[in-house]
């Protein structure tokens, strides 16, 4: 009959093991809650935007950090638009990620739903730009201010102090736009008779557009700095047809923007390192699916590319 009863209760043992699979159990009192994600342990990843070669290379890092770490990343593309944004992010939301990177349209437009993600035990990473109104988990991101600070500087060293200038300024409202533009600011204000600063939202074809209405309003000016090198390129496409001498600093170091400086077409560049960012993204989510503890802000260095 004690064989019985033990048999019976070994048996029972076994299926609530295998009913509870990976789920964590304590043993003794020791509670080891604390290592495994209450999600489905898959990482969602909103992206601004994959028409802008940085964000691409930012996918790229963190798509291929996945794929070595054999991690389920879901990638969704919000086309700079922040409605779409927020709508991606409630559908993550919907499909119980455990970790959520989140690269903001409009720091202040994603606020609300990044709440609601934090709420539901999501944790969350935001990157290259910060979230407003929530408090993330992680943040990984460039110095913008000191990036371009260092960039206008570099401009003042190649035209000189009193000298008139333009600044291209990136989608209103994203973390990176307020951020360049205050490093900008820092050394402009005081070195530079700043004549315009118009936004081209981080576009090629918009940058062009607005450097050719900056020429027609004022042909005196010696330097720009675009907060992206997207615009900085459009921006020397149209300066190239105007024929005029005008020195152009970007932001990002993008392939084409360091070419474009080889090349002598731009001045230069601040060179971040999206791949890293994406790696580096992926590799905090997977510590906090495991219980790890990461630091609050994580810093990726950015250098003058001349």
């Amino acid at each position: 009959m004690r064989l019985k009863k033990l048999m019976v209760s070994v048996l029972t043992c076994a299926v609530l093991f295998t009913a509870t699979g990976c789920n964590a159990i304590t043993i003794d009192g020791e509670d080891n809650s604390g290592t495994v994600s209450e999600g489905s342990g898959a990482i969602g990843f909103s992206v601004s935007t994959l028409n802008n070669p940085f964000f691409v290379s930012l996918s790229d890092g963190a798509k291929e950090t996945a794929a070595e770490e054999d991690a389920d990343l879901i990638v969704v593309d919000a086309g700079d638009d922040a409605a779409k944004q927020t709508s991606d992010i409630e559908d993550l939301i919907s499909r119980n990620v455990s970790v959520l990177i989140v690269n903001p349209v409009d720091s202040d437009a994603v606020g609300p739903v990044v709440k609601d993600a934090l709420s539901k035990g999501i944790k969350v990473i935001s990157v290259d730009r910060v979230v407003n109104g929530a408090e993330v988990d992680c943040q990984i991101a460039s110095d913008n201010v000191e990036g371009a600070k260092m960039a206008t500087e570099y401009l003042k060293e190649l035209i000189g102090e009193g000298a008139k200038a333009a600044e291209i300024q990136g989608v209103p409202g994203a973390s990176a736009t307020i951020d360049r533009g205050d490093g900008f600011h820092l050394v402009a204000d005081q070195d530079f008779d700043v004549v315009a600063s118009q936004s081209a939202n981080f576009n090629r074809a918009e940058g062009m557009n607005v450097m050719e209405n900056i020429l027609q309003s004022d042909g005196e000016i010696k330097g720009v700095f675009a907060h992206n090198d997207e615009m900085a390129l459009g921006a020397v496409e149209a300066i190239a047809a105007s024929g005029k001498d005008i020195k152009v600093v970007g932001f990002d170091a993008t392939d084409d923007a360091v070419a474009a400086v080889k090349a002598g077409k731009m001045a230069a560049t601040v060179a971040q390192k999206p791949e890293l960012m994406g790696e580096t993204a992926v590799l905090t989510a997977l510590k906090m699916i495991s219980g790890e503890s990461v630091e609050k802000s994580i810093p990726v260095e950015v250098e003058l590319i001349k």
